[in-house]
């Protein structure tokens, strides 16, 4: 398929003339809908008149000496509502049961049915998230009358397997779920998120589900992203797929249990959108970040000062930035991504010291060495690079690790040319706020950038 730079139109290409075979006949059909029943209505244009209801899907016949070849072409559209809610689990707040729901006329009838006809809801939460939230859950869905079940797994890196998957699609299928009305709802950090995502998609082929972050790094990355996955031969997310949730609800109030640990975990990849895109959003983490640590971004209204709406500010920043990214290309046809700063030697690194470091420390270890990448390239000042890493040392993140090495950092770009399409893909920041994909980053420049990162950072006790 090929669009035409002057017309704006897509063009279909046949591939039995991409590989020079004949074609006696070529038709285009468009499908029309008339009482229940799909038809082929041939030309390129439909007649204005026409009864039915049309499809944006169409069908390329092509008649050769060897027989008949279809081409389908049938657009995929996915509707997704990301939600900033607060109180989440207040009876009073029926966004939990009811804000997936588009159509005002449907939301209306569940509202008015909701006393006569439970709703039913099956809900995996994490065993920690459990500890802390469980009872509020249970009073939350008693006070509505809902029929649950709410099942507590241990969702770790260390756990994110198919095996999971499969025990919660067990419970799934005891639950008699409906996938057209009962969306699985997940609530816990980024592996949670990652492996229900998962299991939903693959109960009858998808069943919708509902994501709702309990840490800052799930609040700013995964609820908002359509990735579902676990790890397989040890490697980071080698199994999934590209089913985004029918809505994501953040609520702030659950990161205030989160540890300061995860918080500044989560903050590494908003300072990745921020250097990436968003000049703006990194000076605010670089000014607030210990206040933002401290409130553990809770409700600030109290508070006097510069810093008064960082919390609301920066998430609101960090989510918009990565929406951007992620809406055009949500199943990564175009493999040049911006967001895939901080990723490229990171995951050979988490899973090779797992569990040692968090998902986000080892993005931020990333994002430091290609800091120095960018300047080696003379991509960025000096001062610009001593900027960035005294920010990430207030996001009191890592900048430099042990396991990383030379060969580490090679490997890693050999695995990604794998499934990159031959290219690095290498996000760069320049300046401040502003990045470019480049793939002729040489050896000698990787090199003389470890060695200078290595030099610079590494803590002194090593040297």
């Amino acid at each position: 398929m090929s669009l035409d730079a002057n017309t704006g139109k897509t063009h279909v290409e046949d591939p039995l003339e991409c590989n020079n075979i004949a074609v006696i006949k070529k038709n285009e059909f468009h499908l029309v809908q008339v009482k229940g029943t799909w038809k082929r209505k041939s030309g390129n244009k439909l007649n204005k008149n026409i009864k039915g209801r049309v499809s944006a899907a169409k069908i390329y016949e092509s008649t050769m000496e060897q027989g008949t070849s279809w081409t389908v072409v049938s657009p995929i559209v996915f509707t997704y509502k990301v939600t900033e809610s607060l109180g989440l689990l207040d009876p009073s707040n029926y966004t939990l049961l009811l804000g997936h729901i588009r159509d005002p006329q449907q939301l209306e009838a569940l509202r008015n049915s909701i006393s006569t006809k439970p709703l039913r809801r099956f809900v995996v939460m994490d065993q920690t998230v459990y500890n802390l939230y469980g009872c509020q859950l249970t009073d939350y869905f008693e006070a509505h009358n809902v029929l649950y079940r709410i099942l507590p797994l241990p969702t770790t890196e260390e756990n994110k397997s198919m095996e999971l998957v499969m025990r919660i699609l067990e419970e799934v299928h005891k639950f008699s779920l409906d996938r057209r009305t009962e969306p699985i709802i997940a609530i816990g950090g980024g592996v949670c998120l990652d492996i229900v995502g998962l299991a939903a998609s693959l109960y009858r082929r998808r069943t919708p589900y509902i994501r709702v972050p309990t840490t800052l790094l799930s609040y700013v990355d995964a609820s908002v992203g359509a990735k579902t996955g676990v790890n397989f031969a040890n490697c980071k997310n080698k199994l999934g797929g590209y089913i985004p949730p029918v809505a994501a609800f953040l609520d702030r109030s659950f990161i205030q249990t989160v540890s300061r640990r995860h918080i500044s975990n989560g903050l590494a990849e908003m300072l990745k959108m921020a250097l990436m895109k968003h000049r703006g959003l990194f000076e605010l983490l670089e000014t607030n970040g210990q206040f933002l640590l401290d409130s553990k971004f809770q409700s600030d209204s109290g508070h006097q000062g510069d810093n008064k709406d960082a919390a609301s500010v920066s998430t609101r920043m960090a989510i918009e930035t990565m929406l951007e990214e992620l809406a055009p290309n949500l199943w990564e046809d175009d493999l040049d991504r911006l967001v895939d700063f901080g990723h490229l030697i990171s995951p050979e690194l988490e899973m090779k010291v797992l569990p040692s470091l968090l998902h986000g420390e080892a993005v931020n270890i990333d994002m430091s060495y290609m800091v120095y990448v960018a300047r080696e390239r003379g991509l960025m000042t000096e001062e610009e690079k001593l900027r960035i890493i005294g920010c990430m040392g207030g996001l009191e993140l890592p900048v430099w690790h042990q396991d990383v090495t030379m060969a580490l950092v090679q490997h890693s770009l050999c695995e990604r040319l794998k499934h990159s399409g031959g290219l690095v893909r290498m996000p760069l920041p320049n300046g401040l706020g502003h990045a470019e994909i480049y793939n002729d980053t040489g050896d000698d420049t990787l090199y003389r950038a470890f060695e200078k990162w290595c030099d610079e950072l590494r803590p002194s006790d090593l040297n």
